[in-house]
């Protein structure tokens, strides 16, 4: 069965493989008048979408997926009018296939170029989010790549039917055939997926950190790690209240099941008696359930204490976890070992401690009195994004188009050799 498996994805990703040789050499012209029929084709193809979707939620009550997973797998007309102008967003962001990254002229004449060129097959595995479908395709379209799609089976018939609604609108409008492939469901594909070297360029894993880590561990194609989100928002001294409680609800409330939510509130000594009864009555307000370490817990005795499984977890959920630190040091020591390396805010008056946080957190994104929610590769100007990366190399931060790109240099001379 696994050697079924293997030459059956191995074909699939060598129709992909030339699919992705032709993307790359077509005009923007035509990627950007693709992504826009696609657009249009998932508005005219709501109900089928829907109807798809409803399907998929039936099935995750019956598993047992909590509200939380639920949300992040359910679609609604907003949703999907959200997917469609993400394309088209997509479309009016400017093409990185071409750009001269950077360029000069050797001492014996000759002129190099870097330039920027697709990477070729990328691999998306990816579990609750049928809208993650529409971004992989259209960010790996417009940056010249051909994708295979690898969704979780939890939303199978979601991905199916928007997968099929996007092929045929982009195959119609002049791109290539098996440029958009999305692969069955069970979890045996992806074993088969990140082995399928050198047949990928590029493997994204998103989804929890259990996903992550078995592809980071298992995979002989290139991984791009995009991470959890343990987020935390330390309010400083001289954080001003008002401001420390906008933030911290926004964080935590706005959209709790995305992984730029605030999940941790460090809260220092000086402010605690101030700040931290009127921020715990905004939480216990909204719904959310407060873990507090043991001199959060002596503050107010009715909240349930955290454990040290806490600190590390991402919760989805309307759950934050708060700890009392009797210093900005100590706060920036206790982001660096319990975060994800997501999005990390202070919330502060005074500059030079703004800075000293920013230099000391190693995260992808750090905010200084600003939500962490802004995390996200529309908000950053980018448009969509494949999701977050946490990791060093290649990307970092929000994945969009640039990221999904290489570089080649073009060297143009008139004969010379070398001496």
């Amino acid at each position: 069965m696994e050697s079924s498996l293997y030459d059956t994805l191995k074909t699939t990703a060598l129709g992909a493989q030339r699919a992705a040789q032709l993307l790359g050499q077509l005009t923007t012209a035509t990627k950007d008048r693709a992504l826009r029929a696609m657009a249009k084709a998932l508005r005219t193809s709501q109900s089928e979408i829907l109807e798809a979707n409803t399907a998929d939620l039936e099935l995750g009550r019956q598993m047992g997926l909590s509200e939380s997973l639920l949300d992040r797998l359910k679609l609604t007309p907003q949703r999907l009018e959200g997917m469609a102008q993400s394309l088209e967003q997509i479309a009016a962001l400017k093409d990185p296939v071409g750009e001269i990254v950077s360029g000069w002229q050797h001492p014996d004449g000759m002129e190099i170029k870097r330039v920027r060129v697709p990477l070729g097959v990328i691999g998306i595995i990816y579990e609750a989010r049928p809208n993650v479908t529409c971004d992989a395709v259209g960010l790996c379209l417009k940056s010249g790549n051909s994708v295979l799609l690898k969704g979780g089976k939890e939303a199978e018939h979601s991905n199916q039917a928007i997968s099929l609604v996007l092929q045929q609108a982009a195959y119609e409008n002049g791109i290539p055939e098996h440029s958009i492939e999305q692969l069955p469901g069970d979890r045996a594909v992806v074993d088969v997926l990140i082995r399928l070297h050198p047949y990928l360029a590029l493997v994204i894993p998103r989804g929890g950190q259990s996903l992550i880590d078995f592809v980071v561990k298992s995979a002989t194609v290139p991984v791009l790690e995009t991470g959890i989100g343990n987020c935390h928002i330390y309010l400083a001294a001289s954080a001003p209240l008002e401001m420390a409680r906008r933030i911290v609800l926004n964080a935590k409330v706005q959209r709790p099941s995305v992984c730029n939510a605030a999940e941790k509130l460090l809260v220092h000594r000086d402010v605690v008696v101030t700040h931290l009864e009127p921020i715990l009555a905004d939480l216990a307000e909204s719904g959310v359930e407060v873990r507090g370490c043991p001199r959060t817990v002596t503050f107010d005795p009715q909240l349930k204490p955290a454990t040290d499984d806490d600190w590390g977890k991402e919760y989805l959920d309307k759950i934050i976890a708060v700890r009392v630190v009797d210093s900005t040091r100590e706060a920036i020591d206790w982001i660096n070992r319990y975060g994800s390396r997501h999005s990390e805010a202070i919330v502060t008056a005074n500059y030079e401690e703004a800075h000293r946080f920013v230099q000391a957190i190693d995260a992808a994104a750090v905010y200084i009195n600003a939500s962490t929610r802004f995390t996200d590769g529309g908000e950053f100007g980018f448009g969509a994004e494949i999701g977050i990366s946490t990791q060093k190399l290649h990307a970092r931060g929000p994945v969009g188009l640039s990221e999904l790109t290489t570089s080649k240099y073009i060297v143009s001379g008139t004969g010379q050799i070398r001496s």
